[in-house]
């Protein structure tokens, strides 16, 4: 990864001052299984030929992670190589060599999703994280976000993405998909994920967020009913789910006598609140708050690439503290 640099940059690394943004990519430089995820893409990334030879590899993954990181459209990805040392020396980058235009980095982004390789990514990083003993996978915790998506008509097609829906959600209607996702009850990891139209159900993918070792469930109030499912009501797990907010509100009118429904309902929202970490990350951390991809597919394969990265964010917190 070592070459050789422009006059600008070696000047940039004589300086004393190190941003956050140095810091945090010193510290992904060093978590990150770059390796492992390397070998997941490798197969399928384009080989030297007869035409123009592909940038490295471990370029292309290390800008694509970039853009997770910072929420950057194509174009101002390209943008910020030019713009920012810190991100070219990230990538093994120089001033005095081309730097990859948004077409090529549009073109690698299209490869992860045509192949479904941001599944491979997160499973792969979940593997690594299971073999390390980071993810234990005793008890799981449920939740799912809504991802806002444009819903203007004015575009080439004259309507919304047909593949996301509208949903009510208090007072308040949104347009978009929905994460759901599976977390380690005792780190806050993500292991598990779905992502549908924003009008699906939560009870609907409940099933497809458990892997199947969990001797405990915890959840919100909008998976009331899951031990009653037919695929659920066989399974040896305890679930944990909260009462409904009116209810509990109704229990807070006489604290006194109902102190000990109430406590269990404060300690299943302490043990819950682990599920909101992976959700800070993506949303503010990384700036993922609005689609900008249309389809499921895309989207899919943009919110299991996050999720994986911010495991990676999660387990460096764990190292700090």
């Amino acid at each position: 990864m070592e070459n050789q640099l422009s006059f600008a940059d070696c000047e940039y690394r004589q300086k004393r001052y190190q941003t956050r943004k140095e810091k945090f990519l010193a510290r992904m430089e060093t978590l990150v299984p770059w390796q492992r995820i390397e070998a997941v893409i490798e197969p399928y990334y384009p080989k030297p030929g007869n035409g123009r030879r592909p940038y490295p590899l471990m370029t292309m993954l290390r800008i694509h992670c970039l853009q997770q990181w910072y929420s950057l459209s194509d174009p101002a990805m390209e943008d910020a190589l030019y713009e920012i040392a810190s991100m070219r020396l990230f990538t093994s980058l120089s001033l005095d060599k081309p730097i990859p235009d948004h077409t090529t980095i549009m073109n690698f982004r299209h490869l992860l999703e045509r192949n479904g390789l941001g599944r491979q990514i997160f499973e792969e990083v979940n593997n690594w994280l299971t073999e390390a003993g980071v993810l234990v996978k005793e008890g799981t915790l449920m939740d799912a976000t809504i991802i806002e998506a444009p819903s203007s008509t004015k575009n080439k097609a004259g309507e919304r993405d047909p593949e996301m829906h509208q949903t009510k959600k208090g007072n308040l209607w949104h347009f978009g998909m929905k994460a759901h996702i599976g977390v380690d009850a005792r780190t806050g990891l993500t292991h598990s994920l779905e992502t549908t139209a924003a009008n699906e159900h939560d009870l609907n993918q409940a099933d497809r967020l458990l892997h199947g070792d969990e001797q405990f469930v915890f959840a919100d109030a909008g998976y009331r009913g899951i031990d009653k499912r037919d695929n659920l009501k066989d399974k040896a797990v305890d679930w944990h789910i909260a009462e409904r907010p009116g209810k509990v509100r109704a229990l807070k009118k006489h604290p006194r006598i109902n102190k000990v429904p109430i406590n269990i309902e404060y300690m299943k929202a302490s043990i819950r609140a682990k599920v909101e970490h992976p959700f800070r990350i993506i949303k503010c951390q990384f700036g993922f708050t609005k689609a900008r991809y249309r389809g499921l597919m895309k989207n899919d394969s943009k919110l299991a690439t996050l999720f994986a990265l911010a495991n990676i964010v999660r387990v460096g917190q764990m190292l700090r503290a």
